[in-house]
């Protein structure tokens, strides 16, 4: 597996990503593509089309051509690979794909974008059917959008575009949750993800489940589960919530947050304290600067959502965000 693959989707409809223009839609929505959970399929489930199949579908193609569908990336940033997903497309997948990327300002419409000035990310490469098909990506810029090209036609599962969010500063609040995926921060150290990627913990909204937040393995040996977060700039924390709804018989006993500003020593945010099941809390933060979290759970567990609300460097965030759109992004 590639490694670009356990960074966040940043097309992912649950950062808000979504589907703007699809030129043939004929047996499957194109808005498919960005869903978050898994591809499914039912045998012999059929309506007026033919078999329903949980992706987009083109109709059989019978003049040259090929098929596009255009993806709004739900948060902005690098791209390090896709995911062309043919799951369960055996008979009817594309022989071939390509990716190309775009960086625009504002809302544009999805046929505004159709004649665009697209940058090429993956050449025209083939497929496999019932795969994911991973292919890496080394164009370190900035982008918005993605365009999937199919040929000449057929269907695809899910489309995930794997990469690092680079917030634009000039749409962030003063204060702001800085260690949101959406907002730029990102996992980069993980204890156990058995049941749940930490990942879930920096996502938009509330969890609707607890599938849809991070939870460990039972521990059966001495000390804790933990993940450590990288902000998307130094920044002085206020609070701290820590939510674990629907966690009710594997909550964590308790949790504590430390915090780091480049090379220097951990320092508590929040000291060990007790946690509630199924419950959303909220403490205040031990001032100090910071640009990485340390989530420690006491001594295993399930949690919701983690959200660190500070103040980000407004400075750093600008520094980021120029390099990443002259593709200087280090990270």
């Amino acid at each position: 597996m590639e490694e670009f693959s356990n960074r966040p989707d940043l097309a992912s409809r649950a950062l808000g990503g979504g589907v703007v223009y699809a030129n043939d839609e004929f047996f499957a929505a194109a808005d498919h593509l960005v869903l978050p959970h898994a591809p499914t399929f039912t045998p012999r489930t059929f309506d007026q089309k033919g078999q329903v199949y949980d992706g987009w579908e083109t109709r059989r193609r019978r003049a040259p051509g090929e098929d596009v569908a255009i993806v709004r990336l739900g948060a902005p940033g690098v791209i390090h690979g896709v995911d062309v997903d043919t799951a369960f497309f055996v008979g009817n997948y594309p022989t071939h794909a390509s990716i190309d990327a775009l960086a625009t300002d504002g809302h544009p419409a999805g046929a505004d974008l159709r004649d665009a000035d697209w940058v090429p990310l993956v050449p025209k490469s083939p497929l496999q059917g019932d795969t994911r098909n991973l292919f890496p990506v080394t164009d370190r810029r900035r982008f918005t959008h993605v365009r999937l090209t199919i040929y000449p036609d057929g269907g695809v599962a899910r489309l995930r575009v794997h990469g690092d969010v680079v917030p634009d500063p000039g749409l962030l609040p003063e204060v702001v949750d800085v260690a949101a995926l959406a907002n730029g921060g990102r996992v980069t150290g993980c204890s156990n993800m058995f049941f749940g990627r930490p990942h879930n913990l920096l996502m938009p909204g509330l969890a609707q489940h607890m599938g849809d937040g991070w939870e460990t393995a039972r521990r059966r040996t001495d000390g804790n589960d933990w993940v450590e977060i990288a902000l998307a700039a130094p920044s002085t924390i206020q609070f701290l919530d820590l939510d674990t709804s629907h966690f009710k018989g594997n909550s964590p006993g308790a949790a504590s947050v430390r915090g780091a500003l480049g090379s220097e020593d951990w320092f508590d945010l929040l000291p060990r304290t007790p946690l509630n099941p199924d419950t959303p809390h909220r403490f205040p933060a031990i001032q100090g600067r910071v640009d990485r979290l340390r989530l420690d759970i006491h001594p295993d567990g399930g949690m919701a959502r983690f959200r660190a609300i500070g103040r980000p460097d407004r400075p750093a965030l600008e520094e980021a965000f120029a390099q990443a759109v002259a593709g200087q992004s280090m990270r």
